[in-house]
């Protein structure tokens, strides 16, 4: 019998990593249902759900609630994830960087998470959280008690799923400390076929993200204005723009937010690729080594695990291990001075070790895997 599965995704806002995975899901579970606590992608980011309904919470009728405010209704998240109706499925895989790992299954059914961090806004961002959705500090008490409540629910969530899977081993490392449950790496899907091998290199460093503080394109500025030989260009938007831009730095050039066709240009043509951000897995990283560019980044998270350091064999990065001017400047000489040690075939090949195709194997072969085991265990 071909077990019935239902997918359940936190909720669709934007086209980002996590939606990377359901649209690689869908392509291997292409009979699977799909749900989520709310549905406000663009029109013009929906093309990888294939036409695929979506099933909501009842959140989505709750009036005022929109993509641009939906953090503020963190609070009643766990009772929206808790009502979805799966008790026809089989097979519940949750890919959760929130709350979905919470939704309530049977014994008779078989719950996989895949857990790209442990709930950050209740947990090790519970500041930026706060600075994020406006809550003032009259309000703080009140909100520091509901995120209290939020880990809370966290924890008993965490143990609803049968199996956990983690996006990086510095993100099951995060899940065993905060969940005291153990997790399988499965890394994310990257599209390695999109981001294509380029050789031939320009006398620029790219820096790609969304200007939000902890992607920490200020500290990128701020080495490059120390560097004036140097050219830096910067793409992405977002509420750093204004106070980055206003530096008018005459090596940087900031181009704003720009498609994936003029992002993979500059990609493929860029010196290297600079990473300042602190990041669970970061794909990013990976898809600059996609297109033959090494990446100079800050030494934690995930990046560790995708980006072969000076020493290793086959290298294609440099990392800096404080998130200071002076030591990006270190890393950024250091490479300088090792470029003939980068070769793009090298990133190349390693990033190729993260494709979408490796991905998909992984999840048919792990979920048929489990299934086989969890009705052995059933009989």
């Amino acid at each position: 019998m071909t077990p019935k599965i239902a997918i359940v995704h936190d909720w669709l806002i934007t086209f980002a990593g996590s939606e990377r995975v359901i649209e690689q899901l869908l392509q291997v579970f292409p009979a699977a249902d799909l749900f989520t606590l709310m549905d406000f992608l663009p029109e013009k980011d929906r093309a990888f759900l294939a036409g695929k309904p979506v099933r909501t919470s009842f959140l989505q009728t709750f009036p005022f609630l929109n993509q641009k405010n939906y953090r503020n209704f963190l609070p009643f998240m766990p009772l929206a994830i808790e009502q979805l109706e799966l008790s026809a499925y089989d097979i519940v895989f949750t890919n959760c960087h929130a709350v979905a790992k919470g939704v309530i299954t049977s014994p008779e059914q078989l719950h996989i998470s895949y857990i790209h961090n442990p709930l950050r806004y209740a947990w090790d961002m519970q500041n930026d959280y706060l600075s994020v959705s406006g809550i003032t500090s009259l309000k703080a008490l009140l909100a520091r008690s509901i995120l209290h409540y939020i880990r809370i629910w966290d924890s008993t969530a965490a143990n609803r799923p049968d199996i956990i899977f983690g996006n990086s081993g510095f993100i099951c490392r995060r899940i065993e400390k905060i969940y005291r449950k153990k997790a399988e790496i499965l890394y994310p899907p990257v599209n390695t076929d999109y981001f294509a091998l380029h050789t031939e290199k320009d006398d620029f460093y790219l820096a790609a993200s969304r200007l939000v503080p902890y992607k920490r394109i200020d500290l990128i500025v701020e080495t490059f204005a120390q560097l004036p030989d140097k050219k830096l260009v910067v793409i992405g938007d977002g509420p750093e723009a204004r106070k980055l831009q206003a530096l008018n730095l005459p090596n940087v050039t900031w181009l704003g937010f720009q498609p994936n066709e003029v992002l993979r240009d500059y990609m493929q043509r860029a010196r290297a690729f600079i990473f300042a951000a602190k990041e669970d897995f970061g794909i990013i990283p990976l898809e600059a080594q996609a297109c033959g560019t090494p990446v100079i980044a800050f030494g934690q998270g995930g990046v560790r695990e995708t980006v072969p350091g000076l020493g290793q064999p086959g290298p294609t990065g440099v990392f800096f291990h404080e998130q200071t001017a002076q030591a990006l400047q270190a890393a950024i000489l250091d490479f300088e001075q090792n470029r003939s040690l980068f070769s793009p075939s090298a990133c190349r090949a390693n990033a190729e070790k993260f494709s979408n195709e490796r991905f998909r194997r992984e999840v048919r072969d792990m979920v048929e895997r489990a299934w086989q085991e969890f009705q052995i265990r059933n009989q």
